[in-house]
């Protein structure tokens, strides 16, 4: 058997700071994603745990240590209170976090947005998972500070479905839900220092932004700005006009 892939790589090349990503079908039919790095490439199957395992028998870790909860409070307390995930368990669900986030990446290059949406809120409630049965709040935390980034991919993908279907003020909508919730984690944590530094609120707002002033506007948003300037240019009829208009819209609506 040839180990060697130079030959794939020498026909892919790498690009710094791009997702160079490519989507097919392997010869066991199933839908694949490679990753090309600096040293290499990264494979990954398109559904289910990103390595195609079933760690413990279960389709995923996460799925593993689910299942232990439901036996802990089976056998010792249905609330769960006494259920710990210690420093090896933590260390093993980050790990395997870690595989859908390059998948997700991919995905949202590949513009598959419901793709990274699954993915990201599977994260999330694993995320959710260890910061409630951590042994410590350290340990979550190590876990943790990478929630602002796992939001906005997230939030990337739930606003960019409304951009394509140009629902712009359904994906503001979610843009601004975004950022709550990001300022909310750092509010929780007591990190509140980090909002003005945060690079996740800094691109959501921009993104915002950008959406607002590129947004066609609304017939009663285009009758407001009319009567605007109307007013600015003394024009007391168009400005009487566009009043009227906006009186027999509101009546429709």
């Amino acid at each position: 058997m040839n180990f060697d892939i130079s030959h794939l790589l020498d026909q892919w090349d790498y690009q710094p700071g791009q997702v160079v990503v490519r989507r097919f079908t392997g010869k066991d039919g199933v839908e694949k994603i490679q990753l090309r790095v600096d040293l290499g490439l990264l494979q990954m199957n398109v559904q289910g745990r990103p390595d195609g395992k079933r760690p413990l028998g279960h389709p995923s870790l996460f799925d593993h240590y689910q299942a232990r909860l439901q036996k802990y409070r089976l056998e010792h307390d249905s609330e769960g209170r006494g259920f710990v995930l210690r420093l090896e368990d933590c260390s093993r669900l980050q790990i395997e976090a870690l595989q859908y986030h390059h998948r997700y990446i991919c995905l949202l290059q590949l513009e598959d947005h419901a793709g990274v949406i699954r993915d990201t809120e599977r994260n999330l409630a694993v995320f959710d998972f260890v910061q409630k049965y951590a042994e410590t709040e350290e340990l979550a935390w190590q876990m943790l500070q990478f929630k602002p980034q796992l939001l906005m991919v997230h939030t990337r993908a739930k606003a960019a479905e409304f951009l394509r279907s140009k629902d712009y003020l359904a994906a503001m909508e979610q843009i601004e839900a975004g950022i709550t919730r990001i300022q909310a984690f750092y509010r929780e944590h007591s990190r509140s220092d980090l909002l003005e530094q945060s690079g996740e609120l800094t691109y959501l707002r921009n993104w915002l932004g950008e959406i607002s002033s590129q947004r066609p506007l609304s017939k009663r948003e285009e009758l407001e700005k009319a009567l605007n300037e109307a007013v600015n240019n003394e024009d007391y009829e168009k400005a009487a006009r566009m009043r009227d208009a906006l009186r027999n819209l509101k009546t429709t609506e």
